[in-house]
């Protein structure tokens, strides 16, 4: 398995990375999204198995005793959040690179993981003032969950030196065009 190669996104919850995985995504590149596991609830329109599998606390928890993950997350209490094993694999096997959108624990853990073998990036806001405005205007959180993702968002970008890499997202177009330039290096190599 460490013979496949790996592209890891972590960022605080708003920082638009998945905007910025979303624009990489359709570039044509050999790639393909690792789609995680998670406990909590669909929002809007998400579907099982499209944007996550989700997943009773107790599957999730079976799941982990099973060691079906590769990494996994506590992320708030009872919300899990992994990637699984299979889902790696189902990608490798169609020879592309998974892409990860994962939490900060989990993106360093992938990392130690995989070493050389995975690019890790993290994508930070601006400010924390910042962070707060596009969470506000995304009105997929009450302000209680937009207060938690603020305080969690604070201690995490302190993580940040850990990855091989940081992109501010201040302007997203140069901020897609310097993921782009990272990600045509890294599979190059």
């Amino acid at each position: 398995m460490t013979h496949q190669k790996m592209i890891i996104f972590s960022a605080p919850s708003g920082s638009g990375k998945s905007t910025i995985i979303n624009f990489l995504l359709q570039k044509g590149y050999p790639i393909e999204f690792s789609i995680s596991a998670t406990t909590r609830s669909p929002r809007g329109t998400e579907k099982h198995g499209v944007e996550y599998y989700f997943l009773s606390l107790k599957e999730f928890k079976q799941k982990i005793e099973r060691d079906e993950f590769l990494e996994y997350e506590e992320v708030y209490e009872n919300r899990f959040y992994g990637t699984l094993r299979s889902e790696c694999d189902r990608i490798w096997n169609q020879g592309k690179i998974v892409v990860f959108d994962v939490d900060v624990a989990g993106g360093i853990r992938l990392k130690e993981l995989f070493g050389d073998k995975a690019l890790s990036i993290f994508i930070q806001l601006p400010s924390i003032e910042e962070l707060r405005k596009r969470l506000e205007n995304r009105k997929t959180d009450t302000p209680e969950e937009i207060e938690k993702r603020i305080t969690k968002a604070s201690f995490e970008i302190q993580f940040s030196y850990m990855f091989d890499t940081i992109v501010v997202n201040d302007n997203l177009e140069q901020a897609c065009n310097e993921v782009e330039k990272l990600v045509s290096e890294f599979i190059a190599k």
